[in-house]
């Protein structure tokens, strides 16, 4: 049962919103109170904007934040609490496939950091500012499962995942996938999965979900593929989405987000699939002392970055 909270002061907190499921998430949410939108770009979160407000009584606040870039993201999170909203949901949406690698601004593999390590550091600095019962929700991909089959057969080999260092690094376990960028995305977001497994049972006053939106062709993720296979994607392979087993659509994702984000449920520490059942993750990020470890060295990591002065 999807919940309205009916008080336009309350704020929905999503990040990547300018497109794909993110956006589509966004323009649900905008039915449920304000929705801070999170984004690199002030001018597409400009057009969100507009879009929400002229909605019949949408009301939504642009706040500016590089995921690659750790500072970005806890100035994000200041200023999002210096809003004096309650917040009654975060969303963390952003997020990338980069085929052709790359460095953040803290000189780390620019798919770990976008992913993982810029989601991890904002949530981290907003749990101080949650209510109680309060849902945190992770987007995160069956492709960190190497005995998940449609992912196997598009080509990924699940996480890698050695230590956060090494993925800092770019480095992975062997055994990986032939196509570049792969195990960096699998990985990264097998990190989305353990943050919401030991943050679960860390602050059980919140609750932590993650959700799988399926194969969604067609969206931003990929924006360094070729302009072709992105042509292909949006209008060949789209359509075909809802006629497929796992496969989604950004509408279809941005629905399933928004409704467990606003549902009434105690339930945390879970994962869903595209249809918003539970599903299982790979046995290895199942075990607690795997994803207690995974959070523990990526907080060891982060300590390195230094507290921004601004």
């Amino acid at each position: 049962m999807t919940r309205d909270t009916g008080d336009r002061t309350k704020a929905w907190v999503i990040t990547g919103p300018t497109s794909g499921i993110g956006h589509q998430a966004a323009l649900q949410l905008a039915r449920h109170g304000t929705v801070v939108l999170v984004g690199r770009d002030i001018e597409r979160l400009s057009k969100v904007q507009r879009e929400i407000q002229a909605l019949p009584g949408g009301a939504a606040v642009p706040v500016v934040a590089d995921f690659a870039d750790i500072q970005s993201v806890r100035h994000a999170a200041g200023e999002i609490a210096a809003l004096g909203l309650p917040i009654a949901g975060v969303a963390n949406n952003a997020g990338g496939m980069q085929t052709k690698g790359g460095k953040s601004a803290q000189g780390w593999d620019i798919a770990f950091a976008t992913n993982h390590l810029g989601p991890f550091a904002f949530t981290e600095a907003l749990i101080p500012h949650l209510d109680d019962g309060t849902p945190v929700l992770f987007t995160a991909s069956g492709v960190e499962d190497p005995d998940r089959k449609p992912a196997t057969s598009a080509g990924f080999r699940g996480g890698r995942y050695l230590s956060a260092q090494a993925s800092a690094r770019g480095e992975w376990a062997d055994g990986g996938s032939a196509n570049a960028g792969y195990d960096a995305y699998a990985t990264s977001k097998q990190g989305n999965l353990a943050t919401v497994f030991s943050l679960a049972r860390e602050v059980p006053r919140l609750r932590f979900i993650a959700i799988e939106p399926g194969f969604n062709p067609g969206t931003g993720l990929g924006r360094d593929a070729s302009p072709v296979l992105q042509f292909v994607a949006k209008r060949v392979m789209q359509p075909l989405a809802p006629l497929i087993p796992h496969w989604s659509t950004p509408a279809r994702a941005g629905k399933l987000i928004a409704d467990k984000l606003t549902e009434s449920s105690t339930a945390t520490g879970v994962y869903y699939d595209e249809r918003g059942k539970p599903m299982k993750p790979s046995t290895q990020v199942s075990d607690p002392a795997f994803s207690d470890r995974y959070v523990a060295e990526t907080r060891a990591l982060l300590e390195e970055v230094p507290v921004d002065a601004h």
